[in-house]
């Protein structure tokens, strides 16, 4: 039997943000755990205004999903936005989670120079330039972030996805 082929539902422009720590010295607690602990923090009001946004309580802020992966040295989060704007909106925002961690961070990174490393990376990618495929998978990914299809409705191979993409 063959394996159930799905792709992703979103057809436009979207946002990956790849953000992540590194423990760069273990026996400094102090100074890594705190932003461990600011992370779900963040993505539970991200998935709060998520939900809210959905039941037409509030302004959606663009946040769509996100996975945590574990690495040796610390973890990294990949996140879908709507958009690169709306990253740096929810990021520069004084009312939300993400701007008293990172005044947190500078702070505590003062005092225990070095002890832990912070990095991001930003991808905006226009319409046309994804294509995913998960074969006997639940929504994973960009498809749980946007929706899940059927592979064949968008292309047999990964080439076709991305023609089909590109048409639209």
């Amino acid at each position: 039997m063959a394996p159930q082929l799905t792709t992703h539902e979103h057809d436009g422009d979207i946002a990956v943000f790849l953000i992540g720590m590194r423990i760069n010295k273990i026996h400094r607690p102090d100074a890594w755990l705190p932003v461990v602990r600011a992370m779900p923090r963040m993505l539970t009001e991200l998935y709060a205004n998520k939900a809210r946004a959905e039941a037409g309580q509030e302004e959606w802020l663009g946040f769509y999903d996100a996975r945590t992966l574990a690495g040796v040295r610390g973890p990294t989060v990949v996140q879908y936005w709507r958009s690169v704007a709306d990253i740096y909106a929810y990021a520069g925002a004084e009312s939300m989670a993400h701007r008293p961690a990172w005044k947190a961070y500078y702070a505590r990174a003062r005092s225990a120079e070095g002890a832990v490393g912070i990095w991001h990376e930003t991808f905006a990618v226009p319409a046309g330039s994804h294509e995913s495929l998960y074969g006997d998978m639940p929504p994973y990914g960009l498809a749980r972030a946007t929706g899940v299809v059927p592979a064949s409705r968008k292309g047999r191979t990964a080439k076709e996805r991305l023609a089909a993409s590109l048409a639209r």
